[in-house]
């Protein structure tokens, strides 16, 4: 499967800006990104103080590529840059190479 990591640090983040991307993150990120054709699932992490990540998976490589050129000419002025005050510090094409779901099933909301 084709995956494409962007990650910004935190470390020089302004203060509250994990609560401000959980907010984002809630609305109106998820609903972006909910339904989006060509992609698999995202989802969003973070270490409050150390960094702060989205992690695509898209169903071909040309979907991923198309998203991560039209992602990289514009990453400094989106909107998790915006909040953390600097353009991410990696923007990465990997391959996944599995998904398991648990017992518990998969859970798609923004919070809880």
């Amino acid at each position: 499967m084709n995956g494409l990591t962007v990650r910004w640090s935190l470390v020089n983040a302004p203060a509250g800006s994990a609560d401000a991307l959980r907010d984002y993150v809630e609305d109106p990120s998820h609903a972006r990104f909910t339904g989006k054709p060509g992609m698999r699932f995202k989802t969003w992490r973070m270490v409050p103080d150390q960094w702060f990540e989205g992690c695509y998976v898209f169903e071909s490589d040309e979907v991923r590529a198309a998203f991560q050129e039209e992602f990289a000419a514009v990453a400094a002025e989106s909107p998790g840059s915006q909040l953390i005050g600097s353009a991410p510090i990696l923007i990465e094409a990997c391959e996944i190479v599995a998904i398991a779901e648990g017992g518990a099933g998969f859970a798609a909301y923004a919070r809880g």
